[in-house]
């Protein structure tokens, strides 16, 4: 029996029987009388602010646990809030008295709290593993530099981690080391890699996985946005701002009731800038627009009219947007960024291959299932499209693409709802349809922003929390994978394994044993007075 039981049953037993000796505290607790007694002074010195009773009977002390659990789970591991300031935190509940709460004390609590937490994210994942088939990977690497160099494996479609590790080096033989063992872990094979163009990640997928290298469409627009944005925003403002000067000097003039002729050039004046800033304001137009348009072309279908698209024709239409804005570059004088336009243009065949991979795999899929030649159109031209884009309007941020895609979603939900075999399918079944078709449209992924994102939240964390031990960055994994959760509420290892789990912090609470006992300071006994 710990402290905490013997505390808990000898408090009850004053409530029951109210004051008496330690002598008979001792005999209805089954206690020694040297324990009774040191255990009735220790109440005694906890009592002294009003809700202190309260934690010492089962039922506070249960929630006493809970609270500081929660606390250095979800402040200390999950948001990188230091020791000190929890610390500070539970003085102010008064707690310092009923719980160790100093920082040396909690670190030990969190310490062990850790280690629960990848023994049952370990476990969680090995019994999933085991239990059925893993599916096909479709991954994004990359690698953050923040105390460590870190490398990250992740799977688009889910979100799930599978590989988050501190290393030495990103050369080509450290990552396939790592990755082949993962995934000799989990027992599951890779559709393709999306990446930047790092050498190593080309080679890791070509020939280490032997599958498709994706260019990340986010770097690769980045990378003209670098060239150009900047340049035009700042003719757009030297433009503007030579507007208000015009326009203040002809304000100037007018107050001071000056000769005709020089009131005259102030207004010429005036109509040259605003007549620049209108021109760069053009350019702005047309170069966000070329953007816009690229980024619309890279899809399997069509923006227009929903059109079932190929590579060669994908590739063709953001070839032309790419030299347009190399055009409108030149024409306008812009700084030349040749080396940079050269990379871009050489990532886009590559980019474009995705297309018609996808659409392999989703002809595969159909024969596989023998499926007519009738419905698969249908589920090609009308079931595939209202799905693409019903998921697509939900991930976009950017308001113009935003209305194109629901534009384009109006027109294929009409087909689709009026369309003869839609109206033949019994709900069940055009159930399953849908559910088949969003695992299709899931397995297009173009960009590795979901890894760039987890770089994001790395950096923040190693920011709060410097000085890491090495294993918690797989705590971290191991939160991320298991208790975070999307709208719908499931989280990364529900959607990766297709099965559910239970609460990470329900399961990992029980495993924190009795709290560390609060320190006997010295002026414990002037405060009890």
């Amino acid at each position: 029996m710990g402290f905490w039981e013997k505390s808990v049953r000898i408090f009850n037993d004053l409530c029951e029987a109210g004051t008496q000796s330690v002598r008979h505290i001792a005999q209805h607790t089954g206690l020694s009388k040297s324990s009774a007694h040191r255990l009735t002074q220790a109440i005694v010195r906890r009592d002294i602010h009003p809700e202190s009773w309260m934690w010492e009977t089962a039922e506070g002390r249960r929630w006493l646990t809970r609270l500081v659990v929660a606390t250095l789970y979800t402040f200390g591991l999950k948001r990188g809030v230091g020791l000190d300031t929890m610390s500070e935190f539970f003085s102010h509940l008064h707690l310092e008295t009923q719980v160790g709460s100093s920082p040396g004390a909690l670190r030990g609590v969190l310490q062990t709290l850790a280690q629960a937490i990848l023994e049952i994210g370990q476990a969680w994942e090995q019994d999933a593993v085991a239990a059925g088939e893993v599916p096909e990977i479709i991954g994004a690497v990359d690698e953050t530099f923040l105390e460590r160099l870190l490398l990250v494996f992740l799977d688009l479609p889910t979100g799930y981690l599978l590989l988050e590790e501190a290393v030495e080096d990103r050369s080509y033989a450290t990552w396939k080391g790592l990755v082949d063992k993962r995934l000799e872990t989990l027992g599951a094979p890779v559709r393709y890699l999306v990446s930047d163009r790092a050498k190593a990640l080309i080679q890791l997928a070509q020939q280490g996985l032997e599958c498709l290298s994706i260019p990340d469409v986010f770097h690769l627009v980045h990378d003209i946005v670098k060239s150009y944005s900047l340049a035009i925003g700042r003719q757009l403002r030297q433009a503007r701002r030579a507007l208000q000067q015009a326009e203040d000097r002809l304000q100037r003039h007018r107050e001071r009731e000056p000769r005709q002729a020089v009131t005259r050039e102030a207004t010429w004046q005036v109509e040259i800038t605003q007549a620049e800033v209108r021109r760069w304001e053009t350019i702005q137009r047309e170069y966000r627009q070329r953007l816009e348009t690229l980024s619309l072309t890279l899809h399997p279908f069509a923006i227009e009219d929903s059109a079932c698209q190929t590579s060669q024709q994908v590739e063709s239409r953001v070839q032309v947007q790419v030299e347009a804005i190399e055009a409108l570059a030149h024409i306008h004088q812009l700084p030349d960024r040749q080396a940079t336009m050269k990379k871009v243009k050489k990532q886009i065949p590559d980019l474009a291959a995705l297309v018609d991979f996808w659409w392999a795999g989703v002809r595969q899929d159909l024969e596989r299932a023998v499926v007519s030649r009738l419905w698969g159109t249908w589920a090609q031209e009308t079931l595939l499209p209202k799905v693409y884009w019903e998921y697509q309007v939900t991930r976009t941020r950017c308001a113009r693409r935003k209305v194109k895609m629901q534009q384009a979603l109006e027109v294929v939900s009409g087909t689709f709802a009026t369309h003869a075999l839609t109206r033949c399918l019994p709900p069940q079944v055009l159930g399953d349809w849908h559910a088949w078709a969003t695992r299709q449209v899931h397995a297009f992924q173009r960009a590795s922003s979901a890894v760039e994102g987890r770089n994001g939240c790395l950096a923040q964390l190693h920011h709060n929390q410097r000085g890491l031990p090495r294993h918690r960055y797989r705590v971290w994994t191991v939160l991320h994978n298991f208790d975070c959760r999307a709208a719908d509420g499931t989280t990364p290892a529900s959607r990766f394994f297709r099965r559910a789990f239970p609460d990470l912090f329900e399961t990992v609470l029980p495993t924190i044993g009795a709290l560390p006992r609060p320190r006997q300071r010295r002026y414990a006994t002037v405060l009890s007075h």
